[in-house]
């Protein structure tokens, strides 16, 4: 029940949510002194929301810095989260992957480096799932597929969420008598980033970032950027306020 709330809540707190309550009540109630006030403030916020150059700041503000792949030190796992792959198709033969494959081509670069001796892939189906195979399958079938030796790949299959990933991981680490006291390298996408390292925190495992899947990018004065409309930023937007009220959501509950 818990899942499907939090999922309300964030539909609710979307932009365009927000933004489509304010136009239609604005709309039904125009001859109205603030009936106007609702639709020229739904006007306003859609023109916000989908300013590509407000978008990008918002995101360089939220999302933390990369680091270098030198500069991380060795370690014997690194934990990569799901969330990349697209479980709507059903395929035994390759993996698709959607916007955030960086989460698992950047594990597989510190591993070929050596700064990770194995990857740990943590997530299941989801909430709704179509797909019989696991995010967590899918990604080490990939990583099988670069030559990347099978031992060398631990799965967690079973969570479904941010939460469940830190405490699955912990859980399937204590089960096979993998040492839980030592630090993991934390890999997930930039934006995800503050959310994950709570969860992990709060369990109780010890890990340093490594972000990755970027959506902001360097600042860019150019007419488009700032003047045009752009549907990429309500987008944008819409996975800012959806992390920020999962955030909210997790402190509640006593997740983070």
């Amino acid at each position: 029940m818990f899942f499907y709330l939090s999922q309300f809540l964030s539909f609710l707190a979307m932009p365009l949510t927000i933004v489509l309550i304010l136009i239609l009540s604005g709309t039904i109630f125009l001859k109205r002194k603030w009936g106007k006030k609702l639709l020229w403030a739904g006007i306003g916020l859609l023109l916000f929301f989908t300013n590509p150059f407000l978008s990008n700041l918002a995101l360089l503000a939220w999302e933390p810095d990369f680091k270098s792949f030198e500069g991380i030190e060795n370690h014997e796992i690194g934990i990569v989260l799901t969330g990349v792959t697209n479980l709507s198709k059903t395929t035994y033969d390759r993996t698709f992957f959607n916007k955030g494959a960086d989460r698992i081509t950047h594990a597989l670069q510190l591993y070929r480096m050596g700064k990770i001796k194995k990857i740990l892939i943590t997530g299941g189906q989801g909430l709704n799932p179509v797909n019989p195979q696991t995010e967590a399958e899918l990604l080490k079938r990939f990583l099988i597929m670069t030559g990347m030796p099978e031992a060398d790949i631990l799965i967690e299959d079973q969570s479904k969420n941010t939460a469940q990933n830190a405490r699955f991981t912990k859980a399937f680490l204590e089960k096979n008598g993998i040492s839980a006291d030592q630090e993991f390298v934390l890999i997930t996408s930039a934006f995800h980033m503050t959310r994950a390292k709570g969860c992990f925190d709060k369990v109780g495992l010890k890990t340093v970032t490594f972000p990755a899947d970027y959506y902001s990018h360097e600042v860019m004065y150019d007419l488009p950027s700032l003047i045009f409309p752009d549907s990429y930023s309500l987008e944008y937007w819409t996975k800012l306020f959806k992390e920020w009220t999962g955030i909210l959501v997790y402190k509640v509950v006593g997740y983070m």
